[in-house]
């Protein structure tokens, strides 16, 4: 039996899978911060307050409200959620011009079995649903993580423009 057989994808529910899906989010704000040095660790680390889960978890529902299938996650059989993926509503497209995968995550345990594979196309279908000022979809990718790049350019994700940053409150 494949190891995807025992995995679905649905549509997230605000009302089951809240603690289930801030849990994953907490696992993938610790795994970027851990992939660039004890600073960057320490800055994710810290921002994960129950504020910033309160706040983060009213942006999902809003965003849920919008299109109930930006938010698809991966439960295994025995009703664990194992990852998730986040596309933004048709409505921010503007932001990027284009279709955003804000977030794409899959639990270690449930890593090379194909799940992250099954929801990048369910992000897929759902952005070719949108309209879009320009046919494409993005998404950021740290360039330390050579294991999310190479899955990303294994499905057909290529270099486009460059995300540059500053801190803010410094001149």
């Amino acid at each position: 039996m494949d190891a995807t057989d025992s995995v679905g994808l649905r549509p997230y529910d605000p009302d089951d899978d809240r603690a289930a899906l801030w849990a994953l989010k907490t696992d993938f704000e610790t795994a970027l911060g851990a992939g660039g040095g004890e600073e960057k660790a320490a800055s994710y680390e810290e921002k994960l307050t129950d504020d910033y889960r309160r706040r983060w978890l009213a942006w999902v529902d809003r965003c849920v409200d919008d299109e109930s299938r930006c938010v698809t996650v991966a439960e295994a059989a025995d009703g664990e959620l194992v990852g998730y993926v986040f596309l933004l509503p048709e409505r921010l497209a503007f932001v990027w011009d284009a279709a955003v995968v804000n977030e794409l995550y899959v639990a270690p345990a449930s890593r090379g079995t194909g799940v992250a594979d099954d929801l990048l196309a369910a992000a897929t279908a759902l952005a070719e649903a949108q309209d879009l000022p320009l046919e494409r979809l993005l998404l950021d990718v740290d360039p330390g993580n050579e294991r999310a790049r190479a899955f990303y350019e294994r499905h057909g994700f290529e270099p486009w423009g460059e995300i540059v940053a500053r801190p803010l409150g410094e001149d």
